[in-house]
């Protein structure tokens, strides 16, 4: 059980300890990554960014993700979903979020692309993976991008992580895996919902932190 989510992300830094110092890239996944990702990149001494990820809602039930879509257009989709949504329907919500990235983008990085991921260890980290659908969209950009190493890091996950990330990231790191797992805050004594501008803050002290602003 964690505090929240900077006792988590302190905890996750030190079990990442050998990419300190290491030009390693931190990539939160905002919202709720935002805040991990923040104390990660400070302990790690690493550079820090936000990867814009979002899953795709069931039409049914926008809580239930079919699959998610990276910022470059990278989309991961549940294997089932084929037999159980139209093409159509498909398109019409990737179309809806490809809009809310752009919007996320301006907002979080004041527009700004992504550090250089060619060759570096990328770190993508939230704050507990769930489904992993908007982790699995990030690899592939991630990917795409020609990474040297993809390190997935989050404080929480299934106990069958290992089986549904076996051959899409290089390294898997996760604190707890519960028997009984049903939602990523039931490890947090306190988890608040980030605000976009929570985000911000974020990424604004660690540009403060770097001395990256006057």
């Amino acid at each position: 059980m964690f505090a929240n989510r900077k006792d988590a992300a302190i905890q996750l830094a030190k079990a990442l300890e050998k990419y300190k110092g290491t030009n390693a890239l931190v990539l939160g996944i905002p919202r709720g990554g935002a805040e991990t990702a923040f104390y990660v990149a400070i302990h790690l001494d690493a550079e820090l960014s936000m990867l814009v990820s979002r899953k795709l809602g069931h039409p049914d039930n926008p809580e239930f993700a079919f699959g998610a879509i990276a910022e470059d257009g990278s989309i991961y989709l549940n294997p089932y979903v084929k037999s159980e949504l139209s093409a159509s329907t498909i398109n019409s919500v990737v179309e809806e979020q490809k809009l809310e990235i752009e919007r996320r983008i301006k907002m979080l990085r004041k527009g700004k692309p992504l550090p250089n991921i060619k060759g570096r260890t990328v770190i993508l980290v939230d704050d507990g993976i769930a489904t992993g659908a908007t982790i699995f969209a990030a690899i592939e950009m991630c990917k795409k991008q020609k990474a040297g190493k993809i390190v997935v890091a989050a404080p929480v996950s299934s106990n069958d992580v290992e089986e549904r990330f076996a051959n899409k990231a290089d390294e898997l790191v996760i604190l707890e895996k519960p028997d009984y797992y049903h939602a990523v805050s039931q490890v947090y004594e306190t988890f608040s919902q980030l605000s976009d501008e929570d985000t911000i803050r974020f990424m604004e002290r660690w540009e403060k932190e770097k001395g990256l602003t006057g």
